[in-house]
């Protein structure tokens, strides 16, 4: 099961060392600028999951630490850390630099359901995390499931993707899957029709199109400074002020 994780962590070069990590009340930044080489890095969000259901190994002093290393706490099940590694994935995959990255088409300010509001018409669409307003972007549109873990009036539990997820045209979920190790179980059950993985934590990482995704939905943050003052202002929404929302497909990086 850990197989997705290794192709986003290994290719990470060795001696490429973090800068900064920020652990905030709702993101989680990790800096690794590296120069201006083929082994540069940049910056890259998680969503911050901080319950302390297993007890913490890493350090509180990342600066210096190898970012190969700290993107390996992605498989923790302490999710304090996995929320640090996926952000450190991040940095490698979705730095501006990186040829995905470049390739990728901003969105300006639609968020992804917007972006695919067209395309979901008259379809069944399941969404996996109660995004915010999903009733009027897409659910006036489509036959739409929502699977939240704690369950607003309307959703589905989470434990119903067993059933839900092959009856559907569409499938969205959050990259905060990626963190609580949901992701491949995921994969498997929407290979009839791939997913869409959506938001800051999802990694720009071609290697996920060969496991079923069809539109990696990121952010590319392009002010790291601004970026990194948001995510300690505790401000959930100011962190999209500071670089671009993106979709990336596979025909993008052929």
């Amino acid at each position: 099961m850990w197989e997705l994780y290794d192709e986003l962590i290994e290719p990470i070069p060795a001696e490429l060392c973090v800068d900064e990590a920020i652990t905030g009340k709702y993101w989680t930044f990790v800096h690794a600028d590296g120069g201006t080489g083929p082994g540069s890095g940049g910056a890259g969000l998680a969503m911050t999951l901080d319950k302390p259901v297993r007890p913490r190994t890493l350090t509180k002093q990342m600066a210096g630490m190898s970012l190969r290393a700290l993107a390996a706490f992605s498989k923790s099940w302490n999710f304090e850390e996995a929320s640090l590694g996926v952000a450190a994935i991040n940095a490698w995959w979705n730095a501006p630099r990186q040829k995905a990255a470049a390739l990728s088409l901003g969105i300006g300010n639609d968020d992804s359901f917007s972006f695919w509001r067209e395309r979901v018409v008259g379809k069944k669409v399941a969404v996996i995390g109660h995004f915010p307003y999903l009733e009027t972007k897409i659910g006036d549109v489509c036959k739409l499931s929502i699977l939240e873990k704690r369950p607003m009036e309307g959703d589905f539990p989470d434990s119903a993707c067993e059933y839900l997820l092959p009856e559907q045209d569409y499938v969205f979920a959050t990259g905060v899957t990626l963190i609580n190790k949901t992701l491949p179980r995921l994969l498997e059950l929407s290979r009839h029709c791939g997913i869409i993985l959506a938001g800051p934590s999802v990694p720009l990482a071609p290697p996920l199109f060969r496991r079923g995704v069809i539109d990696l939905q990121g952010f590319v943050i392009t002010d790291t400074a601004r970026c990194a003052a948001a995510v300690m202002g505790e401000a959930h929404s100011g962190i999209f002020d500071t670089g671009r929302r993106v979709s990336l497909t596979e025909e993008m990086v052929k």
